[in-house]
């Protein structure tokens, strides 16, 4: 993960509340209210700097996908991805992520069924692994690829991808996501 000066912009807005509140709570006269406060201070001031991460990647990291184009190889049953991601933001991108979500008919074909995307189970198939029946095959896949480390701002990397591709699958509609962290 690369940081930028946002997110030690946000982690000095952190501390200064971890600050302010270390302070106010050594303050108080028992013994007790303190440490509970000094806990509880440290606790929200680590829940935000984590946040903070999060929605400052979110808004400076953007990353956009360009010419995605898919193939199957039938004579190994693969699929192959190839595609442009590029850097639109201002700040460099340690990481970026492929997300290609596959899913078998429902869709595409407009024939959406309930059992396409839920299969009822029993309890006991908690404990047991199932009642001896057929293994169910997924009705859709979700597959994910570092495709590019290390992104400067304006810069752009082809990618290519392969994955096993389900032989059941037929009339199958293609879900593509690029993230950025």
């Amino acid at each position: 993960m690369i940081l930028n000066y946002w997110h030690f912009v946000t982690f000095g807005v952190v501390f200064l509340l971890f600050i302010g509140g270390a302070i106010s709570s050594l303050k108080q006269d028992s013994e007790k209210m303190k440490y509970s406060m000094l806990f509880s201070v440290a606790l929200i001031t680590l829940f935000l700097a984590v946040f903070s991460i999060v929605v400052v990647d979110k808004y400076t990291k953007k990353v956009e996908l360009y010419k995605l184009k898919n193939k199957r190889l039938l004579s190994t049953e693969q699929i192959i991805y190839t595609g442009i991601v590029k850097n639109e933001g201002k700040f460099p991108i340690g990481k970026v992520t492929f997300e290609i979500k596959l899913v078998n008919k429902g869709h595409a074909t407009g024939n959406v069924k309930g059992g396409n995307f839920y299969k009822a189970s029993g309890f006991m198939d908690f404990f047991t692994g199932g009642f001896g029946m057929a293994k169910t095959k997924p009705q859709s896949i979700v597959k994910e690829f570092v495709v590019a480390r290390n992104l400067k701002p304006g810069a752009a990397k082809s990618f290519r991808v392969y994955f096993d591709y389900p032989p059941y699958f037929r009339s199958v509609a293609h879900f593509a996501k690029v993230y950025g962290h």
